[in-house]
């Protein structure tokens, strides 16, 4: 079955053309794969999920912009300061620093780059 002009497909095509005639080069995935929007579909439905929805109806674009900031600076203290027991009282982005710079450490042993 063919997409509607405007759907799936077709508003790819589109959207590609546009980028082409504005002379901007696409930056997200490659193109075709099933990973060119993914992150930011998730991004965008967690947080409609987390803060849009149950939080609404909203007064203006003001009271939106402050509720994103607001849980921008959660998602970063949930990552970056908050002290999480089962990986020995660090935050979770030093935990993954720490196994990466671990898993950096083996290559480089193993003689890989």
């Amino acid at each position: 079955m063919r997409d509607r002009p405007g759907t799936g497909e077709h508003a790819s095509i589109r959207y590609t053309e546009r980028l082409a005639e504005a002379g901007v080069e696409p930056s997200v995935g490659t193109v075709g794969d099933s990973y060119d929007n993914a992150m930011a579909e998730t991004i965008f439905g967690l947080f409609k999920a987390e803060v849009i929805w149950p939080n609404g109806p909203w007064k203006g674009l003001e009271d939106v912009e402050f509720a994103v900031l607001e849980w921008v600076d959660w998602v970063d203290w949930f990552n970056n300061q908050r002290l999480l027991e089962p990986i020995g009282d660090i935050p979770p982005a030093e935990f993954e620093a720490m196994y990466y710079e671990g898993q950096e450490g083996s290559a480089k042993e193993a003689g890989l780059n």
